[in-house]
């Protein structure tokens, strides 16, 4: 589902230095990865590569068998519409928004006729358990709630690869476990390829593989 070769990105303002290069990657569908390393050592860096959001300097990123590097910036932002799906540690649940129309957001961006896209987002509601508070605002949701939402939105138009930044480091344990249940259930349940950035050893031991982030690129935790 999602092939990264040899990519290398130097950091900001030091053409000497790299954060990351010659990395190598494979995600099958289905497929969840957690991403570990030092702060500082390019995490973040690489999920924005990924999307599209900062270049790189040098490999290529193909998804589902469409080539991503070297698309213009128009083209890029299409495909993050419409086969992305992101999950932040920080939620951004829009306020003024209910929760169905929160979920049903990358719907309406990709066009959706306002029917279908209303319900979609209510199944997905009724999948993250919470379709009986469609109509409310986010305001008073628990943090675990507001995430529950977060997922929903990130997959309610089933996208080919879902990157999560630290989506438990605002909860508790308990409702870390519930929130890392439900989306790895929904990537592999959907055949999606999934990439979870994480500082948590506890969230990491949920995914299919584990792996360290560092100047020379990816590598199984245990050899880092």
């Amino acid at each position: 589902m999602l092939e990264i070769s040899r990519l290398s990105k130097r950091r900001p303002g030091d053409a000497e230095r790299s954060l990351f290069r010659g990395l190598e990657l494979r995600i099958a569908a289905g497929e969840c990865v957690a991403v570990v390393g030092e702060s500082g050592s390019g995490k973040s860096t690489l999920l924005n590569c990924l999307a599209g959001l900062e270049p790189v300097d040098d490999g290529e990123l193909r998804l589902g068998g469409t080539t991503l590097t070297g698309l213009d910036d128009d083209a890029y932002a299409r495909i993050r519409r419409e086969r992305f799906g992101f999950v932040f540690q920080a939620f951004h649940i829009l306020p003024h928004l209910t929760l169905a129309q929160n979920v049903a957001l990358p719907l309406w961006l990709l066009q959706r006729p306002a029917a279908q896209a209303e319900r979609e987002a209510l199944a997905m509601l009724e999948r993250v358990g919470l379709r009986d508070r469609a109509a409310d605002w986010p305001a008073g949701l628990s943090g675990g709630e507001q995430q529950r939402v977060a997922i929903a939105r990130a997959l309610v138009h089933n996208p080919q690869l879902v990157l999560a930044d630290e989506p438990t480091g605002n909860l508790d344990p308990a409702r870390a476990d519930d929130v890392l249940d439900l989306l790895l259930a929904r990537i592999r349940d959907s055949g999606a390829a999934g990439i979870l950035v994480t500082h948590s050893r506890r969230a990491a031991a949920r995914c299919d593989r584990i792996l360290r982030l560092s100047e020379s690129g990816l590598l199984p935790a245990d050899e880092g």
